[in-house]
């Protein structure tokens, strides 16, 4: 799986090495159970800080899309991961309502941001830019 961090992105560089590792989960790269590199490995892989990897690490734990094992490492979710709860449902729908609101003021039609939404659904499973 290649990882690829833009240094000069909006998005915090913890967040896009977390995202491009869901990004390998949703493309079937990084399946249930595999091994992660330790925070020390992949630091050093990604000639990255140690705590960019670990807060990465922290916060697809914190979402249960790995477990961390002390002495053992770092795995995608052994059982799979889960599918999303109500709870997390609407989390995300207030995540994207901004986004759609920006994309409404711009003059975007609703069919318009569907297309854009299934776009992206697609490039993230063909792992395209």
């Amino acid at each position: 799986m290649f990882i690829e961090i833009k240094s000069d992105s909006d998005v915090p560089i913890y967040l896009q090495l977390a995202h491009q590792l869901m990004e390998g989960m949703v493309r079937g790269e990084l399946k249930p159970g595999d091994s992660l590199p330790s925070v020390r490995a992949f630091a050093s892989d990604l000639g990255m800080n140690m705590h960019t990897v670990n807060k990465a690490y922290h916060y697809l734990e914190e979402k249960e899309f790995i477990q961390i094992v002390a002495k053992s490492g770092v795995i995608i979710q052994p059982n799979g991961i889960p599918k999303a709860s109500e709870e997390e449902k609407q989390k995300l729908e207030a995540q994207l309502r901004p986004f759609v609101t920006e994309g409404l003021v711009l003059k975007l039609s609703e069919e318009e941001l569907v297309v854009m939404v299934r776009k992206l659904v697609q490039n993230i499973e063909e792992g395209n830019e």
